[in-house]
């Protein structure tokens, strides 16, 4: 049996000597028969060369060099593409989450039931008030409008067949949500609960990413924002005739003594802009995500693989 450990970088020259030291360690405690791939996200920093410094020690490390920062979930693709071992644990090598947890995930995923994937979550989100309300809010937003039901607090860390891996890549998607992608494939899957620590340093994930991220997942799972919007405009339509009509009717009745003054008619005019506005920019949110599907690019560019 193959183990491969797949990890991205993005400012992470302060975490990669320790989160190899670890993984390492705990790695051997299961087989000698594994390889620990490295995806360099086009991190500014010095990660690759702390990654290279320690394949020179460990013909076991590879580095998967990209072109440039794709994001995220893209340098994790890139890296499941690489791996050819029975059996693959994704980590993030930040030491949020103790690379030891592979031995805890590894001995619910090798009992009897034969699980294909054992995910990781937390219980309680780590975090201040702010970082823990959002992230309840994201997936109670998210599991509201997606078709597909997504656990909550899920972490990147994972252990998975090889079977499951190739059906994941061979979804083709080019707008790229791997939290909703992973449970849409379906298989035998487990969740363990497990504690994360606050990263050392500022997160990488900015609120504009965690914004990008939040839109892109309902865009990419969900269709109910456009069948929102159909049912408001036929509602605000039905709306604007009943009201056409009894302003026909009460002038009618009353004569010149009811007069439709340029304010009402100026705040009307407003709302529709805003409403159309509104709903041009959610359609265009679906039409660009159709657009980049269309276009067929490579979701990532491999510079070079350190072998």
């Amino acid at each position: 049996m193959k183990l491969s450990i797949v990890t991205t970088l993005y400012k992470s020259e302060g975490f990669v000597q320790e989160f190899y030291e670890r993984v390492h360690k705990t790695t051997l405690k299961i087989t000698e028969d594994y390889e620990i791939i490295f995806v360099n996200d086009g991190s500014p920093d010095y990660s690759r060369l702390k990654v290279l410094e320690i394949r020179d020690k460990d013909t076991n490390v590879k580095l998967v060099d990209l072109s440039r920062n794709f994001g995220h979930h893209y340098a994790i693709q890139a890296g499941l593409s690489i791996s050819d071992g029975d059996i693959v644990f994704l980590i993030d090598c930040d030491l949020e989450t103790p690379p030891e947890v592979l031995e805890k995930l590894y001995a619910v995923f090798d009992n009897k039931e034969k699980f294909d994937v054992v995910y990781a979550y937390q219980e309680v989100r780590k975090g201040n008030w702010f970082e823990q309300v959002s992230g309840d809010m994201f997936y109670t937003f998210l599991n509201a409008l997606s078709e597909t039901l997504i656990p909550r607090n899920i972490l990147t860390e994972r252990i998975m067949r090889k079977k499951y891996v190739d059906s994941l890549l061979e979804l083709g998607d080019a707008n790229l949500f791997l939290g909703g992608m992973m449970y849409w494939v379906g298989y035998h899957q487990k969740g363990i609960p497990i504690s994360k620590s606050q990263r050392k340093g500022k997160s990488t994930y900015t609120l504009k990413k965690r914004i990008s991220l939040l839109i892109n997942a309902v865009a990419s799972f969900s269709a109910k924002p456009l069948t929102w919007l159909f049912n408001f405009g036929v509602i605000i339509s039905l709306l604007s005739f009943v009201t056409g009509g009894l302003l026909i009717l009460v002038k009618m009745y009353y004569g010149e003594q009811i007069q439709v003054g340029w304010t009402s008619l100026l705040v009307i005019n407003i709302l529709i802009l805003g409403i159309i506005s509104t709903f041009l920019g959610v359609i265009g949110i679906y039409m660009y995500k159709i657009f980049k599907q269309v276009q067929n690019r490579p979701n990532f560019i491999i510079k070079k693989i350190y072998e």
